[in-house]
């Protein structure tokens, strides 16, 4: 049984084949990016404690402030120390991008949603989360133990390397070249150093490693939402892989329709003409004649059918003309009149106008086929970025989604789109069905 593949670097340290693998640049990758992300931290800190070590320093000099202005100091203080939850939640914002590149699954913020425009509700609504006071401390730890932790790291490969260039850097050189903590004087005292770098570098890797993985196990710990934060982000990706899907299905399906218009149907059609320029030819009353009517009222026949499948996958006056124009197109071919008033912007989201047409289309036919009804209303408009349609008919009523009438499949088409359909269908009469997609802004070019 294969064993399982590492997800961070605390992991990928105890395989064998870790040299062999990408761990190791990564690791090195996401401590070089977290060099400025630590010093942006170290600043931001900086900033907060300049004003009370300035008051500090004064006194301690015998040079004390006058008292305004040791007010004014200490209250400038007080407000950075009110802005560094700020800082620290967009430096949080960046950690959890850079966590990226040493662990799965993504860090999943545990902020609430946004909050309402402006400064004052964005503060309180931040200042009142667990998550901001976990990000800072996380910042603090970064401010403080950041650098240190670093300059370790870093000293252990600028001692690596330069062992390693030890004979090259003594070469020509009369006086004792420094390697760190030791001095070198000549050729014969470089090699053992650049030996011992030889040894260091295989093994520098996994220092780099640990600290990699340690930083970001902590900024697992302390900046990862909890299970509701997590379970929401889920339900966001899936949502959009939702939408992605929808818009690719809608894709495909113009995609046949054009495909069947311009080449299959287009085809049919020359031969149709063709047929019916060769019974000119034939003498009336032979058979061949009778056969070739035949021919050609076949070839009629299944050219009728063809654009009847056609319109069914994606008809053309939707792509073209938009959804109004598409809804007097159902209401002319509708065998029960039906009635259309529809205030609606030119255009609508692509996966919106098909959502829309093919749940009235289908409501129609149900009209038709079940209701009984003498007349029938179609209303949309489009308030406030919600598209609503409307399809009412005074036949008997008693709609069931049970009885198979497809209500059940127009709910779950609806539901794909992020809408949702209501319908009242007492007995008796009148059905009235209802639909709501959320269409945002219209864009033009879908």
């Amino acid at each position: 049984m294969p064993s399982r593949e590492p997800r961070t670097p605390l992991e990928a340290v105890t395989d064998r084949r870790f040299l062999a693998t990408g761990w190791p640049w990564r690791s090195a990758g996401y401590l070089l990016t977290g060099i400025p992300l630590t010093a942006g931290a170290v600043l931001a800190l900086g900033a907060l404690a300049w004003p009370w070590g300035l008051v500090l320093l004064r006194q301690a000099r015998g040079r004390p402030l006058s008292p305004g202005s040791a007010v004014a100091l200490i209250l400038l203080g007080a407000g950075l120390v009110a802005l560094w939850p700020v800082v620290a939640t967009a430096l949080a914002r960046v950690e959890r991008l850079r966590t990226r590149m040493v662990g799965s699954p993504p860090l999943v913020s545990g902020h609430r949603a946004p909050p309402a425009p402006g400064a004052w509700p964005w503060l309180r609504t931040r200042y009142t989360e667990a998550a901001t006071w976990r990000e800072l401390g996380y910042a603090l730890l970064l401010a403080t133990a950041g650098p240190v932790v670093y300059a370790v790291v870093l000293l252990l490969a600028l001692l690596t390397v330069s062992f390693l260039t030890a004979p090259f850097l003594v070469a020509g050189e009369m006086d004792p070249v420094s390697l760190g903590f030791t001095e070198v004087g000549g050729l014969g005292e470089a090699l053992p150093y650049a030996l011992a770098g030889l040894v260091l570098l295989p093994l520098l890797p996994y220092p780099i490693a640990v600290l990699a993985g340690a930083q970001a196990a902590l900024a697992r710990a302390l900046l990862q939402g909890g299970p509701g934060e997590r379970l929401r982000a889920q339900l966001v990706q899936v949502s959009r892989s939702r939408a992605r899907l929808v818009d690719a299905f809608e894709a495909e399906r113009r995609r046949i329709e054009r495909d069947l218009h311009d080449g299959a149907q287009q085809r049919l059609v020359g031969l149709t003409l063709q047929i019916g320029m060769a019974r000119l030819d034939v003498p009336p009353g032979s058979p061949a004649a009778e056969a070739m009517a035949q021919a050609h009222g076949q070839a009629k026949q299944f050219m009728a059918e063809l654009r009847e499948l056609i319109h069914g996958i994606h008809p053309r006056v939707l792509s073209d003309q938009g959804l109004a124009a598409a809804f007097d197109e159902l209401a002319d071919r509708c065998p029960v009149p039906v009635t259309v008033r529809a205030d609606l912007p030119e255009r609508l989201p692509a996966h919106v106008e098909g959502t829309a047409y093919f749940v009235a289309a289908e409501a129609l036919t149900n009209i038709a086929r079940h209701s009984g009804a003498t007349r029938a209303a179609l209303t949309a408009s489009a308030p406030g970025g919600l598209l609503v349609v409307e399809i009412s008919d005074d036949g008997r009523g008693g709609a069931d989604p049970q009885e198979g009438t497809g209500l059940t499949g127009l709910a779950d088409r609806v539901s794909v789109a992020g809408g949702r359909m209501l319908m009242s269908s007492p007995p008796g009469g009148p059905t009235l069905l209802r639909v709501e997609i959320p269409c945002g802004q219209n864009d033009p070019s879908e």
